[in-house]
Formats: C-alpha cells, structure tokens, sequence
C-alpha cells in the first residue's frame, strides 16, 4: 500500500472513478429469492457519494465480470452511464472509458476486490480496495479502506479523493 502522502498526490489527479460491484458496492454475496431471482445489497451511503462526486466534476463508470439486470437499475437511478457488464477483460473495458473522456491512466481510479481485478488495478493512477478484498489485492493497491464492500468502501473512496482533489475540475 502507498504511503498517505504518495495517495493523496495520486488522489488528487482523478477525474474518473470505476467501480467493481460484487465485493465492492455489494458485499459480495450471491442472493436468491425462492423462485430463483438474483438480488443485491448496495450501500445507500455509497450512492450519496457517486452522486455527489458527479456533482463534483468526477465521472462514474461500472466495470463487472458478472451481468445481472440489477446492476443496470442500480447504475441508472445513479445516473451512470458507463457501464460494462459481463467484462472478460476489464483493461479493455475501460480503455474505451478512456477514449471515450480523453483520459490519462493517471486520471482514473479503480476500486477491486479480487485476483481478476489487478490488472486493471495495476494500470491506473488511483487503485483501491475495499477492507474485505483478497489479501493479494490489499498489498498492491494505493488505499484500502476501514470498512468492507457493501458497507460504505465506495462512499469512503469518494471522500479521499474529494479531500485530495482541486474542486475546479470536471470530465
């Protein structure tokens, strides 16, 4: 993990954040009603954070290796737009984020919980994870946050990035 100082530079040149949902937003569990329906639990404090971090100029993508319909309901009562389900290869997914913004590598943040997860952790500028990520996650990443996913990482990696961040900049 980075020293506080190295993140809070790091920190302050984001102008788009991507979210892994199982483990991150969720608390990872695979939920399912007795007629088979998935469900999810997402964190109400996570979605005031997304919002106002849009509100502060910081765009918001998703990034899954799993698809589910709830992931699109959940992003669009967000007002995400950027979102990439079913992603075999997460790098990819969000070179077109990339393109798509005029972004630097420097610029984006990511936050993962699991093995799949590093290569994309590896290549941006801002990496985190949540408190319950795989123990070979934690030791590569710029942040891990004091709670769990599902329980307020996202809201939390928001918040240091705001503190960090010059208020005048958008996407």
């Amino acid at each position: 993990m980075a020293s506080k100082l190295n993140a809070a530079r790091r920190a302050s040149r984001i102008r788009f954040l991507i979210l892994d949902v199982d483990g991150v937003m969720t608390d990872g569990g695979l939920y399912y009603s007795a007629d088979g329906v998935e469900l999810k639990r997402f964190n109400a404090q996570d979605g005031y954070g997304i919002v106002r971090a849009r509100e502060c100029g910081v765009g918001i993508g998703i990034i899954s290796g799993r698809e589910t319909p709830i992931v699109e309901a959940r992003a669009r009562a967000l007002g995400i737009d950027d979102v990439y389900q079913g992603a075999a290869d997460k790098v990819e997914a969000m070179r077109e984020i990339q393109v798509r913004y005029h972004l630097r590598d420097e610029e984006i943040a990511y936050i993962g919980d699991d093995v799949f997860d590093l290569p994309l952790l590896s290549v941006v500028g801002f990496s985190a994870a949540p408190k319950n990520a795989r123990p070979e996650v934690r030791r590569k990443v710029d942040l891990v946050t004091s709670v769990a996913g599902g329980e307020g990482a996202v809201r939390e990696l928001i918040d240091f990035i705001l503190t960090y961040r010059p208020r005048h900049g958008s996407r």
